[in-house]
């Protein structure tokens, strides 16, 4: 895992740019703290910031090689590629040679034996740059799922690009604007942005399962991957057995590595069931986290969080007969690293529930460089009551905004009709659902089903992916999700819901599949989400901080929102704030509030309405 940035012109000279990019390859420091360096030549100039995982020692980038015919092709790679061994042995057998044990130089080298079409042989989590000086062309490529970000930005005669926002922010040609798609991306679908599309007015992502090809004629989307209909005609049983082999290859896979492998234990059935398979792999031992937040403020859980995770994790990790730490989070530690979330995504983030996983992540850096996590399991197993719950699957929109409040809603009226953000929704939604793959003659609950599913997938499960990484690599820790191999989910999105909640049991064929694993108390647990603080304190601290800024005349994100509405809901309906994200407390409402007003002055951004 680490940081890729990069400039590409093919009109001047980048020879003498080297402070530019060496400036922007610095914004990446916290996901690559083990080392930096750039490569330059007179059109291309990529930088990389390592976190060392494979070969320590050899697989320092960016990584160049010699190209058949004369030239150069140079790589700046973040992620894993864990078929990297099998790759090596094919490329091998056909007389290609190797002076490393890295997955780059396998990466690099398959490119240069098959050409753009190796991208279809990659099992990973990845985001990566190919120039090629030969053809001076570039090659940007994001994994299937979109665990790992990849963002880009035209300039005139070339294009930025790099893992986070703040990359190309540095670049003297890229400034922060905004415009009415990027605040209606932040105010009316704060939840799932819609896939590709950055905020940032100059600035794009390179959507989940596309690369994108660059040269002197401009740059050209193509996606290489997509979830295919197709019928499943397979039983429980057979389903159940497929998955658990598919299951147990994938966790193989992501358990190697050269440095320290925990996991991330909620005692929830889709991270202990992570944690039991890879304490099968991992012979040295593994060592599992969790995070408890502070005391609760309100009595009982939410929709989303029934139970607490305590007691469960714990049963997990006596049961594994593993070591587990708990990181404890307070009401101070949230209110102090309030902006933590905002600098680590560029954007404003979840609150608490960004801020308590980044100490989270603190918490497992200091003995693990790598952490399994059970992300992504409910998404292709079934886990959401926004896919099984009749009223949210008719909801004529993405299904988990039913019954939910935008942050739209506290919109002046004047910025309000400029982004209307209900049209804006609509077709947004509109235009997932032509993207949604469907059988012949297909139609009703089915047809339904599947739209559920692949929204979740294409838009929802993006945003926990975005989350996860930005996080975990604040703090220089890889976190892998085994449940996003694009196997899984590819198998996963045709098994009919009859099968995934068989006998009205969610996740039925996840629990069945892993029942020798775990104890009954945490296979037949029911979905309990991340948990949200309710800590009294650190919501009325939040308040006094909302209050605050009501009161500051030149806040700059008065010049969005309607200060009655904000001033109406913080002090008199406080439960009916927006937030970005269901909780049981407004606290989520009110970090999002506070942080777009600091994401505006910290990044000096400009709006163009």
């Amino acid at each position: 895992m680490c940081g890729i940035s990069g400039w590409v012109d093919w009109k001047r000279d980048l020879l003498e740019s080297r402070s530019v990019i060496s400036a922007m390859t610095e914004t990446m420091a916290p996901r690559g703290p083990d080392a930096q360096e750039v490569w330059i030549s007179p059109h291309a100039a990529l930088g990389h910031r390592r976190l060392a995982v494979i070969d320590i020692e050899g697989g320092q980038q960016p990584m160049r090689r010699s190209v058949p015919g004369g030239g150069t092709a140079v790589i700046t790679f973040s992620g894993e590629i864990y078929n990297f061994h099998e790759l090596r042995s094919q490329l091998r057998s056909h007389g290609r040679d190797f002076t490393t044990h890295s997955d780059t130089e396998v990466l690099l080298t398959a490119y240069l034996h098959w050409g753009t079409d190796f991208v279809h042989r990659l099992n990973g989590m990845y985001a990566f740059a190919i120039w090629d000086e030969r053809k001076q062309e570039l090659l940007l490529v994001r994994d299937r799922l979109g665990i790992k970000p990849l963002y880009y930005a035209l300039l005139d005669g070339g294009v930025v690009f790099g893992s986070e926002p703040k990359a190309l922010l540095a670049h003297p040609g890229i400034t922060a604007e905004v415009d009415r798609e990027g605040l209606a991306e932040l105010l009316a679908l704060p939840r799932a942005r819609t896939p590709g599309h950055a905020v940032y007015r100059s600035m794009r992502e390179v959507r989940p399962g596309c690369l994108v090809r660059g040269n002197a004629s401009g740059l050209r989307e193509e996606r290489y991957w997509r979830l295919s209909a197709q019928p499943h005609t397979a039983g429980f049983d057979d389903t159940v057995t497929e998955v658990r082999a598919l299951l147990e290859d994938i966790v193989r896979r992501q358990s190697i590595a050269d440095v320290p492998v925990g996991t991330l234990l909620s005692g929830g059935i889709d991270s202990s069931i992570v944690t039991a398979l890879a304490a099968r792999e991992l012979t040295a031992g593994v060592e599992s986290f969790s995070v408890r937040l502070g005391p609760a403020g309100r009595p009982g859980g939410d929709s989303w969080r029934p139970s607490d995770d305590e007691p469960f994790a714990s049963l997990a990790a006596e049961y594994l007969g593993i070591e587990r730490h708990v990181t404890e989070v307070g009401a101070a530690d949230l209110v102090k690293n309030l902006d933590q979330g905002l600098l680590a995504r560029d954007l404003p983030g979840w609150g608490d529930l960004d801020t308590s996983m980044y100490h989270l992540f603190q918490g497992v850096r200091g003995r693990c460089t790598v952490a399994l996590s059970g992300e992504a399991a409910d998404e292709v197993f079934g886990g959401y009551a926004w896919q099984t719950d009749r009223d949210f699957v008719a909801h004529p929109s993405f299904p988990w905004m039913h019954g939910g409040r935008q942050p739209a809603a506290l919109l002046r009226d004047d910025v309000r009709a400029m982004i209307a953000p209900e049209r804006y929704e609509a077709d947004r939604y509109r235009q997932a659902l032509d993207e949604v793959p469907r059988l012949p003659g297909e139609s009703g609950p089915r047809r339904r089903e599947r739209e559920v599913f692949h929204l979740g997938m294409t838009h929802w499960l993006g945003a926990l992916l975005d989350r996860k990484d930005r996080m975990s690599m604040a703090v220089g820790l890889e976190v892998r999700v085994p449940f996003a191999d694009h196997r899984l989910a590819e198998y996963l999105f045709n098994v009919p819901m009859e099968l995934k909640a068989r006998g009205g049991t969610e996740k039925a064929i996840l629990r069945r599949a892993c029942a020798d694993l775990l104890p009954a108390e945490i296979v037949e647990r029911p979905k309990s989400a991340y948990p949200a603080s309710r800590d009294s304190a650190y919501l009325e601290r939040l308040r006094e901080l909302a209050l605050d800024l009501l009161n500051e005349r030149d806040a700059p994100v008065f010049a969005l929102l309607d200060r009655e509405k904000v001033r109406s809901a913080v002090v008199s309906d406080l439960d009916r704030l927006p937030g970005p994200i269901t909780a049981i407390t407004p606290a989520i409402g009110l970090s999002y509030l506070l942080q777009l007003n600091r994401w505006l002055e910290i990044y000096r951004v400009r709006v163009v309405l």
